[in-house]
């Protein structure tokens, strides 16, 4: 097999009626004001069903102003998930507080609340739990322990956008949630994230930090001046508009990467948890088997990579990078995490691939994976 386009990891849904919005919006005299933030902000809330909505510049600045906005900081302790594509618990130190890992379920890839217990100390304030690559966490148990620890829930959605658990959807959990839209999901703003909550008080508070006038002339608080821009707003509202369409065609693709996958020996369905009543996958994410690691992963990609297949790990556990290392962090901290990052690897995902594409991805991985010697031991 050869191919000579790259059929890239992902690729945004952008159509005409996005660039048509930032056409017109680059010739209004409004350019640049700040127009759009009110209407983006209003219908995210009403979107995830939140009093709420606080447009930021990303998903981490609008955790990082969270953790400010409810005084958590130095001296804290927060845990979060070793295990996410998007690293906004980066935002952790940038507070002055210390990141403490938790451990995922092997299955979900999600925060495993049974085995959190055991990180929360008395200097814990808050746990920030992902719904990784799309498929939601446990929220009952997350929230069963907040509630007990006296624990801040805040809820990073980023990664599952459309989800759902026991019928409602991501963002619906935390006491505060996030939404990076920063792509490579159903949203590709350039630059735009949402934090959703239902406390009038705190929302004010975030409004304070992110801008510090909110409306006004004057400055009462500092600010970091992490609003969002009005062409990453508009063009996050015309997506909203079509975010039907978008997570169709996306389904439809998952859809076809199963179909083909069952012909793959070794290969099963990607795992959705029985309180899982939807998920929109972030990405298609393959593992290996157990007695595959790293290595077979990389060689995998790298195959792939010579037949035009972009592909990437997913994902490398925050624990382990440099400066997370550097603070404590290392291997044996989050066995399962470490386990599943060493032999995941996320394969091209998003709504432009033809089912002549998938095919040909799938082709391409069964060919990689036997020159690897992986053959029938992988699995999803």
């Amino acid at each position: 097999m050869n191919r000579d386009t790259l059929i890239p990891l992902s690729w945004p849904d952008l159509g005409d009626a996005e660039t048509d919005t930032l056409a017109r919006l680059a010739t209004s005299a409004r350019f640049g004001g700040g127009a759009v933030l009110l209407p983006f902000e209003a219908a995210f809330a009403t979107a995830t069903g939140r009093v709420h909505a606080v447009g930021v510049s990303g998903g981490t600045v609008g955790l990082w102003l969270t953790l400010m906005a409810w005084g958590i900081g130095a001296g804290d302790e927060v845990i979060v998930s070793p295990f996410t594509w998007h690293r906004i618990s980066d935002a952790v130190p940038l507070a002055g507080a210390t990141a403490v890992f938790g451990e995922i379920d092997y299955w979900r890839c999600t925060l495993d609340p049974a085995k959190l217990a055991q990180r929360i100390t008395p200097r814990t304030r808050a746990i920030v739990a992902a719904n990784t690559n799309g498929h939601p966490a446990d929220w009952d148990g997350l929230r069963a322990l907040a509630d007990r620890h006296g624990l801040l829930l805040i809820e990073d959605s980023t990664e599952a956008v459309g989800s759902t658990y026991k019928g409602r959807p991501v963002g619906s959990f935390g006491d505060v949630a996030i939404f990076d839209l920063g792509g490579p999901g159903p949203f590709a703003t350039g630059g735009a994230a949402l934090v959703v909550l239902d406390d009038a008080a705190r929302a004010r508070a975030l409004r304070d930090l992110r801008s510090g006038r909110g409306g006004r002339r004057m400055a009462e608080v500092p600010s970091v001046g992490a609003v969002p821009n009005d062409l990453a707003c508009a063009l996050a509202l015309v997506q909203l508009g079509r975010l039907g369409e978008i997570l169709g065609r996306r389904r439809q693709v998952a859809r076809t990467y199963h179909e083909k996958m069952k012909s793959f020996e070794g290969i099963k369905d990607p795992y959705t948890a029985p309180d899982v009543t939807a998920v929109h996958w972030f990405l298609y994410v393959v593992h290996l088997g157990t007695r595959f690691g790293k290595g077979a992963r990389d060689a995998i990609i790298e195959d792939l990579a010579g037949q035009a297949v972009e592909a990437a790990p997913f994902c490398h556990p925050a624990h382990l990078e440099p400066f997370h290392a550097a603070q404590g962090g290392a291997r044996g901290t989050c066995p399962i995490a470490e386990k599943n990052g060493d032999r995941a690897l996320a394969l091209p995902f998003h709504a432009r691939l033809s089912a002549d594409d998938v095919a040909f991805v799938v082709d391409t991985l069964k060919d990689a994976s036997v020159n690897v010697g992986a053959g029938a031991s992988i699995y999803l």
